[in-house]
């Protein structure tokens, strides 16, 4: 096997910790995968891996190879690039993964124009409110929305969403118009848990320069931003969600705002991927293409 392919495979199986995952994300057969690693092994002499039935994980040869192995495979595909004559036709499947209503509402809709453009991709789109591993999972990027962890993923900011509170007329028509904080004492909200926490997410407004929270009293709660939406369209509650979400239901006098002296901080939405020299040419043609979606669609 080629030595640059056996620098690949040993660079997966790190990065996914299983000989299976990194089989499944390269897609070969997993006794190629666990072959190469072998032969890699045999050919510098030394243990890189450490086995166990359930889970794989670098020797501290490893550790140090594998920080080599990840500049000299990035560095082949640059090189390789610098000859190619399809820079401007770049190919191959992304698998990208966002919040389902962000993926239905504003990508989906606008996708026609970018298969159009680059016919040579093909996109596996990814519609989920829940964490994903980028390595373990296969996926090339990831849209997430809020603060961010220092998870040693490449960030690339996408703007930020407006939040904003509503609820639907005949709730409103049962329960009053809250003003102001003071007056959602009185009131129910659709809680939303998080899928990746568990965390019953607490009512937001700023004052000023501060930001304030309280628990509002609420019957029901959801685990998708669909859910949320629909319940707040049946009347069960107020609910606080970015204002692309629900544009057409306020304009269709479906849903309305309030509070909105008392908004919540804008919610800032961050493009994940891997490694900075790792960018291929149709990741990098997609980013630039969700970005504009993403500034004409929430401006």
């Amino acid at each position: 096997m080629d030595r640059i392919d056996l620098f690949r495979i040993f660079a997966r199986v790190v990065e996914t910790g299983s000989f299976t995952r990194a089989a499944a994300t390269l897609n070969m057969p997993r006794s190629t995968v666990s072959t190469a690693i072998q032969e890699l092994e045999s050919r510098l002499g030394t243990r890189l891996l450490a086995r166990t039935t359930r889970s794989v994980a670098p020797m501290p040869d490893g550790v140090a190879f594998y920080e080599h192995c990840v500049r000299l495979v990035a560095d082949v595909a640059e090189a390789e690039a610098l000859f190619r004559h399809d820079r401007s036709n770049p190919r191959g499947l992304l698998r990208v993964d966002m919040p389902g209503r962000i993926g239905r509402l504003l990508v989906a809709p606008a996708l026609p124009a970018f298969m159009d453009r680059y016919p040579e991709i093909r996109i596996e789109l990814g519609v989920t409110d829940r964490a994903i591993n980028l390595i373990e999972d296969g996926i090339d990027c990831v849209l997430r929305v809020g603060p961010l962890t220092d998870s040693g993923l490449i960030a690339r900011r996408m703007g930020e969403l407006d939040i904003i509170s509503v609820a639907s007329p005949a709730y409103l028509a049962r329960h009053g118009t809250p003003h102001s904080p003071a007056d959602l004492r009185t009131h129910e909200a659709v809680h939303y848990t998080s899928p990746s926490t568990g965390r019953v997410e607490e009512w937001e407004w700023t004052e000023g320069e501060r930001t304030r929270s309280m628990n509002l009293p609420g019957r029901v709660s959801v685990n998708s931003a669909e859910a949320l939406v629909a319940c707040c369209l049946a009347g069960l509650g107020l609910i606080q969600v970015p204002a692309y979400d629900v544009r057409h239901h306020i304009a269709a006098g479906e849903l309305v705002e309030v509070m909105p002296r008392y908004r919540p901080e804008p919610m800032p939405m961050t493009l994940l991927y891997p490694h900075r020299k790792h960018l291929s040419r149709r990741l990098q043609v997609f980013a630039d293409w969700l970005d504009n979606v993403m500034t004409q669609a929430i401006g």
